[in-house]
């Protein structure tokens, strides 16, 4: 039987914890991490800031793709 794999988690101490075997790896950082390192905050992923900033632009595209321009009203 193959030995577990383990957390990537690296600070002063490395996580012995674990892979969670379904949602364990981070989409941005293709690393393998235990439950309590596995999203991008709790690992401190080095590709966050981008994921946080395509968030921002898709939203900002979708917002100003659902703008609605008043019609001006003639004057009576």
């Amino acid at each position: 039987m193959a030995a577990k794999k383990r957390c990537q988690f690296q600070s002063e101490t490395q996580c012995n914890s674990a892979v969670v075997r379904i949602v364990g790896q981070c989409p941005h950082c293709r690393a393998e991490f235990c439950g309590a390192h596995r999203l991008p905050e709790h690992h401190a992923c080095n590709n966050l800031e981008d994921c946080r900033q395509q968030a921002f632009d898709r939203n900002k595209a979708k917002l100003e793709s659902e703008r609605t321009v008043a019609s001006k009203m003639g004057v009576a």
